[in-house]
């Protein structure tokens, strides 16, 4: 009997190629466009990103550049007062037409995070529309931000008003432009 190059009970042997299985891509990749928003408010490296659903509902996180995500970072804590009058986490939306809810301006502070190194950073929305949700399990475990800032770790979601849903991008950059930034971003750092 000849050598197929498998075992006796009809599986590859030790020298057959097993093909590689691509990875599938993520939830994320999936069913979001990813958008950047370098340098907020012309501070250094504070990258924002914004997840946007077919739907039109914007998911603002951190942008993997930015110096939270950086190790050595550690999240002291997070809070969604944004000044004496106004908290995030009052933002109250019932019904059809999301009555109730915060409206947001690109600039609008969602939170300030607080590191152990004294360093302060305040999270902006990067885009008009109206706050649906803040995401209130980082406030009891800011680790969600650096461990999975694309999913439980992200900092609000947002609906942009339906008019200016395909034109809540511009100003924003797409993946492949954000990374371009910090290719050029680190280059201009690793030369003296």
């Amino acid at each position: 009997m000849e050598d197929l190059g498998c075992s006796a009970a009809g599986l590859p042997g030790p020298e057959a190629a097993v093909p590689a299985v691509p990875a599938a891509p993520s939830l994320v990749d999936r069913y979001f466009t990813r958008w950047y928003k370098a340098d907020v408010k012309g501070k250094p490296c504070e990258d924002h990103c914004v997840l946007q659903h077919s739907n039109r509902i914007c998911v603002i996180t951190l942008a993997g550049s930015h110096p939270v995500l950086q190790s050595g970072k550690t999240i002291q804590s997070i809070s969604y007062q944004i000044s004496t009058n106004c908290s995030r986490l009052q933002n109250k939306v019932s019904g059809k037409f999301k009555r109730g809810a915060q409206f947001l301006t690109e600039l609008a502070p969602l939170c300030k995070i607080h590191c152990s190194d004294g360093e302060e950073y305040t999270i902006s929305s990067c885009i008009r529309g109206r706050l649906m949700e803040v995401n209130e399990n980082i406030l009891h475990r800011p680790s969600l931000l650096q461990e999975k800032p694309s999913t439980e770790g992200y900092i609000a979601v947002v609906l942009p008003k339906f008019e200016e849903s395909k034109s809540i991008t511009e100003g924003l950059l797409t993946q492949q432009q954000y990374e371009e930034v910090v290719v050029k971003r680190n280059n201009a750092a690793a030369t003296p």
